[in-house]
């Protein structure tokens, strides 16, 4: 089981007929295919590209970013963008609704997800985790120092880090709190003069007649079904990525309030369907 909440009972999976496996095959092969070009050229050219460049990645982050474009395009989902992503330096914080995310964030934008380290042996998951360079962390308290220094390395060579502060992923109907520790990084010396954080909604749309939940993947659901049931759906729907105003980390903020504050924004993205206007975000309470 994954960590976390379970806190509502997935729809039942509908029964895959002739037709379904015709969509199957029409939309999975040509995004296996891709997978199985790109994501192993990703892994091989990591190596030399860090010998060579360091933490500046100069060729990755576009084939990644190429990639999980054209995967959304060949699953059918329709993306929509909604505020602006952020040049400055900075990471971004989203809630965490599917395995779909990894697709969707990176299509927009250029990031590294930052994951627990059980994540890497998640069968498919984990591969693509990997594939899109993804930063593995132990929830060992004795390694939080080394890894406050890694994510302070990488944020400031220019990488987004994208956390997800719920810690989990949900049936994409609701914001869980946010967990502030992974905030207490961003508030080290090095970082907090230079650093902001951007708050992003993602908020799925499932296909028309279907449970608003299609997209959800949480519990005990297992990928392999997931995938087979949004590949066969006869109609896809769509999710909008919506970007926040960053937060500035300099303004004085405690990890608690700018978790909160972070939080009050994806619910309001959530809700509204809209970035959420930096007067209403005076206070960090919930929307």
């Amino acid at each position: 089981m994954r960590d976390g909440w379970n806190g509502s009972v997935p729809p039942e999976p509908r029964v895959l007929g002739a037709g379904d496996w015709l969509r199957v095959v029409r939309r999975g092969g040509p995004l296996l295919a891709l997978l199985v070009v790109c994501f192993p050229v990703l892994l091989v050219l990591r190596v030399p590209e860090g010998l060579i460049w360091g933490l500046h990645r100069p060729l990755t982050p576009g084939i990644t970013r190429f990639v999980c474009i054209w995967a959304c395009r060949l699953i059918g989902l329709r993306r929509e963008v909604r505020g602006t992503p952020m040049r400055a330096p900075g990471a971004y914080v989203a809630n965490h609704v599917s395995w779909l995310d990894i697709f969707v964030l990176n299509a927009g934008k250029r990031v590294y997800f930052v994951a627990k380290s059980e994540v890497r042996g998640w069968g498919g998951i984990g591969w693509l985790a990997r594939g899109t360079g993804t930063v593995f962390i132990r929830r060992d308290r004795r390694e939080a120092v080394a890894q406050t220094r890694l994510f302070e390395d990488r944020l400031i060579a220019g990488h987004h880090l994208l956390f997800f502060p719920e810690g989990t992923s949900t049936d994409g109907r609701q914001v869980l709190n946010f967990k502030p520790t992974l905030f207490e990084a961003f508030l080290s010396k090095r970082l907090r003069d230079r650093l902001r954080v951007q708050p992003v909604t993602l908020r799925y749309s499932a296909p028309q007649g279907v449970d608003d939940r299609f997209y959800g993947w949480w519990g005990d659901m297992e990928f392999g079904p997931s995938l087979l049931q949004i590949l066969a759906a006869p109609r896809q729907g769509a999710v909008t990525v919506i970007y926040h105003p960053p937060l500035p980390v300099a303004a004085g903020l405690d990890r608690k309030h700018l978790a909160r504050q972070a939080e009050a924004a994806v619910r309001f993205g959530l809700v509204h369907g809209t970035p959420m206007p930096a007067s209403v975000r005076a206070d960090a309470g919930p929307v």
